[in-house]
């Protein structure tokens, strides 16, 4: 049986990013609760807020993050929707360590599982980046599991960008300047705040980042998405071929409303009352 390699490099990497999470979740000034659920990948933290009895919201965050990227999100989310922002495993969160192999359906299991633990038939699922991989993953699966579809510089429609591993190397070789610049790239030339910009330094340092592929969608797959499916793209991304994405979207998901944000990098950032207005 293949290792599973682990989400953080030390023990004390893992604490210090979990500290800056708590840190940070104090910013989450509504009511909400945190949960641990079972799955056959281990525990799975999340957290959740909103009317018990309203509509349920599944977020999915990005790789090398955790639900702490959704905290302005979820504080207009879940004035309409149940919202559960969830940890993915093998991400740097509080989920089960282990990062799943991309090429199984290790991970539209472990969404399963969720589905099934919170109780919940049907969703709204919104993902990025690495999320949003596994929120079309999840639909093009269990379709009947989806009720809409938002998608933010989703990965697996677009190719990756190759050469970005050589530009994130290059620029984290010249120390501080160079690591602000990359996640300012990375962010489509826009300031961070700094204390985002501490966060993601912490967790560079702290995590495993992954460097697998993941595995692209067939047409035939994007033509199963048959739900209502929003797609948000960043025409400056220099992670994956966002532009791309966008045309084979509009090419073989009929149904799906693509926005290209102008002068807008991988990280979308200010678009939950755009996507509120979307959803039906």
């Amino acid at each position: 049986m293949k290792k599973i390699n682990k989400a953080f490099k030390t023990q004390e990497g893992r604490e210090a990013v979990l500290k800056y999470y708590d840190m940070l979740l104090e910013n989450l000034t509504i009511p909400y609760e945190r949960l641990n659920i079972s799955t056959r990948h281990g525990n799975t933290f999340l957290l959740a807020a909103g009317d018990a009895d309203a509509p349920p919201m599944i977020l999915l965050h990005g790789s090398s993050m955790n639900s702490c990227m959704w905290i302005s999100d979820i504080i207009k989310y879940c004035k309409r929707y149940r919202v559960y922002a969830i940890d993915m495993p093998g991400e740097a969160g509080r989920s089960d360590e282990g990062q799943l192999p991309f090429t199984t359906t290790d991970y539209d299991d472990w969404l399963y599982d969720v589905f099934q633990q919170l109780s919940i038939n049907k969703a709204v699922i919104i993902g990025a980046s690495l999320g949003g991989w596994l929120s079309t993953k999840f639909a093009i699966r269990y379709p009947e599991k989806v009720d809409q579809l938002v998608l933010l510089c989703p990965a697996g429609i677009g190719a990756q960008n190759k050469k970005f591993i050589f530009i994130a190397l290059f620029y984290m070789m010249l120390g501080e300047k160079g690591i602000r610049k990359l996640f300012k790239m990375i962010n489509g030339n826009e300031d961070i705040p700094e204390i985002i910009l501490n966060y993601q330094r912490v967790i560079t340092q702290s995590f495993n980042t992954r460097k697998e592929a993941i595995p692209p969608f067939s047409d035939d797959q994007l033509r199963r998405l048959t739900m209502p499916v929003y797609v948000y793209v960043g025409e400056n991304d220099i992670l994956l071929r966002s532009l791309e994405t966008a045309e084979r979207v509009k090419k073989l998901v009929p149904n799906a409303k693509v926005t290209v944000l102008p002068e807008v990098g991988h990280s979308l950032i200010h678009l939950t009352d755009s996507i509120l207005e979307q959803l039906s």
